[in-house]
Parts: C-alpha cells; sequence; structure tokens
C-alpha cells in the first residue's frame, strides 16, 4: 500500500501557516476597519497567505526528502527557511511599489520609516520563531501523520 509521504510530509507543513494567517488577518482587518488606518494593507497581506503556508509545505516535503541523504534537525531546517521568504518578500514588495529601500532604511507605503537595525532585530527573531515553530508544531504534525 502506498502512503504518499509526500503529500502527508506538505499537508503537515501548510497547518502551521494556515492557522496563524488567519489570527494575522484578523488583526490587519481589525487595523483597517476599526482603527481606520489610511496603508492599503490588503496588497500586502496577499503575499504571505498565497506564498508562505505553500512554503512551508514543500519546505517540509524537501526535509522528509533529505532525511535519508543528509540529516538536518527540523528546527534546523525550519530555520532556513526566512533566508528565502525575507528576499523574496522584499522583491515582491519592492517590485509592488510599496516598499522602497532608502538609506535610513524601509519605507512602507509611502509613509512608514523601518530603520535598518529594526529590522535585523526582526530578522533574528523570526529566525528563533521559526526555529521554534520547525521544532515543535512542524515537527509534532510530522510524528501524527507518521512521517517524522
Amino acid at each position: 500500500m502506498n502512503t504518499h509521504p509526500y503529500l502527508r510530509a506538505y499537508m503537515a507543513g501548510i497547518t502551521v501557516p494556515t492557522m496563524l494567517l488567519l489570527v494575522v488577518l484578523s488583526g490587519f482587518l481589525i487595523a483597517r476597519y476599526t482603527f481606520q488606518i489610511p496603508i492599503p494593507i490588503e496588497r500586502a497581506i496577499v503575499f504571505p497567505m498565497a506564498l508562505v503556508p505553500n512554503l512551508f509545505g514543500v519546505w517540509n516535503v524537501f526535509y522528509l526528502w533529505l532525511r535519508p541523504r543528509r540529516h538536518l534537525p527540523i528546527g534546523f531546517h525550519g530555520a532556513i527557511l526566512p533566508f528565502i521568504l525575507a528576499p523574496a518578500g522584499f522583491a515582491l514588495a519592492t517590485c509592488s511599489g510599496f516598499l522602497a529601500a532608502t538609506s535610513s532604511g524601509l519605507v512602507w507605503f509611502h509613509q512608514i520609516v523601518v530603520p535598518y537595525a529594526v529590522l535585523v532585530l526582526g530578522f533574528s527573531f523570526a529566525l528563533i520563531a521559526y526555529y521554534l515553530v520547525w521544532k515543535y508544531l512542524v515537527g509534532f504534525f510530522n510524528e501524527v501523520l507518521g512521517i517524522a
């Protein structure tokens, strides 16, 4: 019997970001419609909602495929993903016209300036968060589906 391990790995991978994106989308909607923030955040939420869960799933399939060849702990494997997501998100946001790089930092929607020091700190926290999410949550779903 074929147990479809790659399909199960994909499903285990997309579970966590799909659940978290519902919370993030709710926060965006509250900020936009309750607090009347005049920024077109609908354009900014499309990238994470469309790409991040799929990349988590494909990245988990890649982890399963790599295991017999070169074993890397799942937490470290997941911590590599921001190095792919950050440049892709930057390129897409820059091409879409709502992010610009200046000498003082990144400018979102021609209004919000984020200094580079804050970006470095945020990226460091993202690495830690991705490590923990992959180690404990994605690893748990991999075990539940019998692919760990």
